[in-house]
């Protein structure tokens, strides 16, 4: 799986640095010297990242082959993707990518199959958003209390829900 760390905008400078805006939540890992990137379009890439600064708030980077302004230019929108694989799980056994959550099977403390986790929100809340087909999906905030176990080597998130959680993303029945 591919995951978006950032995307090029505007060249910087004469010698090819690009302002890049920051999608990840370690770009000291991700964009350090000698880092390899992926790329949408993948005809630009991959990327080696030569040099990276901080300039005004803003995260700079040159990259090997991109020697002048109009090369950095040309990469103006590119987006910078790296894979999955190459993503060390986290050291504590509570926290998890979301790219490791994605995909995984949703099923009660009881056993019965809620659906699929297709997407983590992080708003004031960590939130998982769980396809329940039939375009329902059930919103499910992202704490012990509701989701009590998470078997990434299984496949399967447990979750506990209070009363009418999973009814709130169900489509309105009609009979």
């Amino acid at each position: 799986m591919r995951l978006v760390v950032g995307r090029i905008g505007r060249a910087h400078g004469i010698r090819g640095d690009v302002a890049v805006d920051v999608r990840t939540d370690d770009p000291g890992q991700r964009f350090a010297v000698g880092a390899r990137l992926l790329t949408d379009p993948e005809r630009v890439g991959p990327l080696t990242v030569a040099a990276v600064r901080r300039h005004s708030g803003r995260l700079l980077i040159r990259f090997e082959a991109v020697g002048d302004r109009d090369a950095a230019e040309a990469l103006r929108g590119t987006v910078l993707l790296v894979d999955s694989a190459e993503i060390a799980p986290l050291d504590d056994p509570d926290e998890f990518h979301d790219h490791e959550l994605i995909g995984l099977r949703a099923v009660t403390a009881g056993g019965t199959e809620v659906g699929t986790v297709t997407d983590v929100l992080h708003h004031a809340q960590d939130t998982l958003v769980i396809d329940r087909g039939a375009g329902a999906e059930a919103l499910v905030p992202f704490v012990r209390e509701l989701v009590p176990e998470v078997d990434t080597e299984a496949g399967r998130i447990t979750i506990d829900p209070p009363p009418g959680l999973l009814e709130l993303g169900a489509p309105e029945r009609t009979d």
